[in-house]
């Protein structure tokens, strides 16, 4: 992955966007959350029963497609020089728009709208993201996501 400089990140708000590698999401991966989250509803976790929904089958947790935004963002935005960290400081919309049949593989696109300096080294950052469903029309989830990234200088 590339590095840039935080002043030349800043500069590339409203213009720097990037799409991340694909990730498939399985009946295991969801069967995982669903155990790591508590949230064992049907819909997520019994096949059988899964096919006799609208969905014809199991599908993941929202939650689980916008948990992969970090994977997403690691994977195809630049690092900055000097940073020593980064955070999710939240979300300022999140839409869940379309299930995710098991087995369906995802990716996040990415726009940098602004960074700014909070205090000295601390930055947040907010993008625009979506999270695309291989061969579906329609993203899976919108949001607009608050980041923080320290850095040393």
């Amino acid at each position: 992955m590339s590095k840039m400089k935080i002043e030349d990140f800043i500069s590339q708000a409203g213009t720097l966007t990037r799409t991340s590698d694909w990730i498939t999401v399985d009946q295991e991966t969801i069967n995982m959350f669903a155990d790591a989250t508590h949230d064992q509803q049907f819909i997520h976790v019994d096949q059988e029963k899964a096919k006799l929904t609208p969905f014809k089958g199991t599908i993941a947790h929202g939650f689980l497609s916008l948990s992969l935004l970090s994977a997403f963002v690691e994977n195809c935005m630049p690092r900055i020089e000097g940073a020593v960290m980064g955070v999710n400081y939240g979300f300022e919309k999140i839409r869940f728009l379309m299930p995710v049949p098991a087995g369906s593989r995802l990716r996040g696109n990415f726009k940098l709208v602004e960074c700014t300096e909070r205090n000295p080294g601390e930055y947040q950052s907010k993008y625009e993201v979506s999270v695309e469903i291989e061969n579906m029309d329609k993203p899976a989830l919108v949001a607009e996501w608050l980041a923080l990234t320290f850095v040393q200088k």
